[in-house]
């Protein structure tokens, strides 16, 4: 990743932290009303209006660089893989593969093992105590079953 990129990526991280909590125009009155922002459209609305006091209003200025826009924090661009044929076109210098939720863990685990072998980044490894425990799980199987044999 050039110096550029890196820049913009800490400074989309400054501006987003600076950002306001957009939220619809009475969410805290009523239950039925999500705090999703919805655009303000009434004649007397002080929202609409853009007084201060009632809350910030979704403009242009709090948008991020458009280089960075989409990238992940490590300036990867995230692609879901649900199978292995998934990790395919993966570019490994720009891309970086984020495992489904709906995938396994014995898939997860072969799909970690040929992103290793072509050096594609995983954005949702699994933890190391599952695969320990795991392994430890597989040879006592294997002892049962040498045992019964």
């Amino acid at each position: 990743m050039d110096s550029a990129t890196k820049r913009l990526l800490n400074t989309r991280k400054q501006q987003k932290s600076k950002k306001p909590t957009f939220k619809r125009t009475d969410s805290h009155k009523k239950k039925k009303l999500d705090d999703n922002w919805r655009r303000p459209r009434g004649l007397q609305s002080k929202l609409r209006k853009r007084i201060a006091a009632k809350g910030a209003v979704v403009q242009v200025g709090y948008g991020s660089p458009k280089a960075v826009r989409g990238l992940h924090p490590s300036g990867f661009e995230e692609v879901l893989v649900r199978n292995m044929d998934d990790l395919q076109p993966i570019d490994p210098s720009y891309q970086a593969a984020r495992i489904a939720r709906t995938v396994g863990v014995r898939k997860r685990r072969m799909i970690e093992e040929i992103a290793n072998s072509r050096e594609i980044k995983i954005l949702n490894p699994l933890p190391e105590e599952i695969v320990e425990v795991e392994e430890v799980e597989m040879v006592e199987d294997v002892e049962t079953e040498e045992e019964a044999a």
